[in-house]
């Protein structure tokens, strides 16, 4: 028996198609979608934004830690490498 690497779930784009852009991945969206979301963001209090991207944050860095793409550092290590005293 032999381990292979588990690849991780791509996110859930629904029917839109991926593309990769300069080593990032972008979703192709049609424009009606776009500017029904651009319409939406327009008229989103600015807590209802930052909870959106706080969310958006989330399921970021939720898909590196599936991909085993996340790292983790000591607080002391942490508190060092920015030169900084408690």
């Amino acid at each position: 028996m032999t381990a292979q690497p588990v690849q991780p779930e791509p996110p859930d784009t629904g029917t839109y198609e991926v593309i990769h852009l300069g080593g990032k991945a972008a979703v192709v969206v049609p424009m009606d979608d776009f500017l029904r979301l651009r319409a939406l963001e327009q008229r989103a209090s600015v807590r209802d934004l930052e909870d959106a991207e706080d969310l958006a944050a989330l399921q970021s860095w939720q898909e590196r830690e599936t991909a085993g793409e996340t790292s983790y550092v000591p607080a002391d290590q942490v508190w060092a490498r920015l030169g900084l005293t408690r």
